[in-house]
């Protein structure tokens, strides 16, 4: 049996999230973990966040924070990751559909026009955060007439709903889109190539 592994520490990395597209992304390049989600008010945090005059644009790794953070006061000695993703559209913050009637609105809105997926991340380990990063990807979606969305919407099902975009490019989403400019890893939800080098930074790889 290879008992071979690129995990230097002694417990897994704590992915402070229930994304599956996350757990997908970890699991493919070889990292031990385990998923843990955490009680973090992201609209709460948000709110405050833009009321107090903070800036869009921060609020991913705002939220990565907290995440991270959290994970690591409830799992002692362990190295947590936290990560968010945000999508703009003309700098304005759209937050997931929470019924087929609203993802319909949503994809009329995004229809014929650029957007931006921004995906942040955060280490931290007992209370502290070590490292820190995000990513973002220019997204162009085709004109869809109603019949379309539709359809798609018809096509894709419920799982729409999970994500801010009501897409998923590893499926069906990918065909309302005419260009896409960014990592497919960022777009799913996490800079993973920035992840990696931080934990080689901090000596949990040994590749």
């Amino acid at each position: 049996m290879n008992h071979i592994t690129i995990w230097r520490l002694d417990a897994p990395l704590v992915l402070a999230s229930k994304s599956a597209a996350r757990r997908q992304l970890l699991g493919s390049c070889g990292l031990p973990f385990e998923a843990r989600a955490v009680d973090v008010d992201e609209r709460e945090i948000e709110r405050e966040h833009l009321i107090g005059g903070g800036a869009v644009s921060e609020l991913p790794l705002l939220l990565a924070r907290a995440k991270a953070l959290s994970a690591s006061q409830q799992h002692a000695n362990r190295l947590c990751l936290g990560a968010d993703q945000i999508l703009t559209l003309d700098g304005r913050v759209l937050h997931k559909a929470e019924t087929p009637a609203e993802a319909g609105q949503r994809l009329a809105q995004l229809s014929g026009r650029n957007h931006v997926l921004t995906s942040a991340f955060a280490l931290a380990k007992d209370g502290r955060v070590l490292a820190e990063g995000e990513e973002t990807a220019e997204l162009t979606m085709r004109s869809l007439t109603r019949a379309q969305i539709e359809s798609y919407l018809a096509l894709a099902g419920p799982d729409v709903l999970s994500s801010v975009g009501v897409y998923q490019l590893e499926g069906l989403g990918i065909h309302l889109f005419e260009r896409i400019m960014g990592s497919h890893a960022t777009i799913l939800g996490l800079p993973l190539l920035a992840v990696l080098r931080a934990l080689r930074e901090y000596g949990a790889l040994c590749l």
